[in-house]
């Protein structure tokens, strides 16, 4: 049997925009769980572009997809709607209601948050505060910020400046690690 099998639910930072299939972040997450979990599936679902509403909308094609029930799912989206200016409201809403899905279908979540600059005033509070209200609303862990040591450093993005290279991807990986664990291990302890 395979354990663990992942479900990677997100964006661009996802999918691995600009990247080869081998550098993507549930390529490198695989990667680095297998040296534990020598069956380790991480199931990419990541989207280019994708909103929260987007991957709400595709959520339901992607899990009749999937050959087993995840064991986790790492839900990363909201860069889109922070770059859109997609109100925090309607992110929100869009989150809560895959947390919800996937909750209903009986699969723990690992909810990885982003991070609007301090410069966007009001607004970035208000976005800044919803993954952490998700989070505690849904009883499920949070990795504060997907990109975090990797934003805002021009060595670590490819040629748009905008999305991590496949070092930034590795980094965020190998940060990212102990939380997808810890996750599991709840999750095992829940089921037992």
């Amino acid at each position: 049997m395979t354990y663990p099998y992942i479900l990677a639910l997100g964006d661009s930072l996802t999918a691995g925009y600009g990247l080869q299939p081998h550098e993507s972040f549930p390529r490198q997450l695989e990667v680095l769980l297998r040296e534990r979990h020598p069956q380790a599936t991480v199931v990419n679902a990541g989207v280019s572009g994708d909103t929260s509403a987007g991957g709400l909308a595709r959520l339901p094609r992607v899990l009749a997809r999937l050959s087993a029930k995840p064991d986790l799912a790492i839900v990363e989206l909201g860069a889109n709607d922070l770059l859109r200016g997609i109100a925090p409201e309607r992110m929100r809403d869009n989150l809560d209601a895959i947390l919800r899905e996937l909750g209903r279908c009986g699969i723990p979540v690992l909810l990885a948050g982003m991070w609007a600059p301090p410069f966007l005033g009001a607004f970035a509070e208000r976005y800044n505060g919803v993954f952490p209200a998700l989070a505690k609303a849904h009883g499920v862990p949070l990795y504060p910020f997907f990109l975090a040591d990797v934003a805002g450093d021009p060595a670590l993005t490819l040629r748009d400046r905008i999305h991590p290279n496949a070092e930034a991807i590795g980094i965020v990986a190998r940060r990212i690690l102990p939380h997808v664990e810890r996750a599991l291990a709840v999750a095992q302890a829940r089921a037992a």
